[in-house]
């Protein structure tokens, strides 16, 4: 990696534990100069915008999301213990010591800014990032009818929503109501899904 991709990564992992708090709207290219001790027009290179910096910032975060979440699932067996680890890392998401997030999932958030917005650049980046964590949710769960682990006439994409549903309700529940049972609820409700395709 070169030291301007360095640098990159640098000022995208500070403007993502920042948009975690102050929403996507909230980072600015002045403020992430500040917190890194660069010039502005030194950081407003590497990404010529705000909107350019708002739309790095979702990929990096897809990206980490990937990392942390979805590859390791997709190593696992076809079927149930994919969809396990999944869920098992998503809950954790929030929560990677690489990737710290004070103010919670960055996607759920930004959705939240974003949902009732006119279509543009930031808006449609959002609405992808979204639309292929459904894709992979499905994907999963065809595999796993494939496997013969869950009925034939499961909706994989009525199981996404309700998967993506829950770990919603989980992230209300532990972030806003500091509900201690918030976890165990979401694990209880992700089994009852689970118990509901299986074959």
């Amino acid at each position: 990696m070169s030291k301007g991709d360095e640098t990159r990564d640098s000022v995208l992992r500070v403007a993502l534990a920042q948009s975690s708090r102050v929403g996507l709207r909230g980072i600015t290219i002045g403020g992430l100069a500040e917190a890194m001790e660069m010039s502005k027009s030194g950081l407003f290179a590497h990404f010529g915008s705000k909107e350019g910096l708002q739309t790095a910032v979702m990929d990096y975060a897809a990206d980490a999301f990937t990392q942390l979440v979805i590859r390791p699932a997709l190593k696992e067996p076809r079927g149930e213990p994919r969809l396990r680890t999944l869920f098992d890392r998503w809950l954790g998401w929030g929560g990677y010591a690489d990737y710290a997030l004070p103010g919670g999932c960055i996607f759920i958030s930004v959705a939240s800014e974003y949902d009732d917005e006119p279509e543009g650049p930031v808006r449609t980046k959002v609405v992808q990032i979204e639309r292929d964590l459904l894709d992979t949710i499905e994907t999963i769960v065809r595999g796993g009818v494939t496997e013969g682990q869950f009925r034939e006439s499961t909706d994989a994409a009525a199981f996404a929503h309700d998967l993506l549903a829950i770990m919603l309700g989980y992230a209300f529940s532990a972030r806003l109501l500091h509900d201690p049972a918030a976890a165990a609820r979401a694990q209880d409700a992700f089994d009852r899904l689970l118990d509901h395709i299986r074959s």
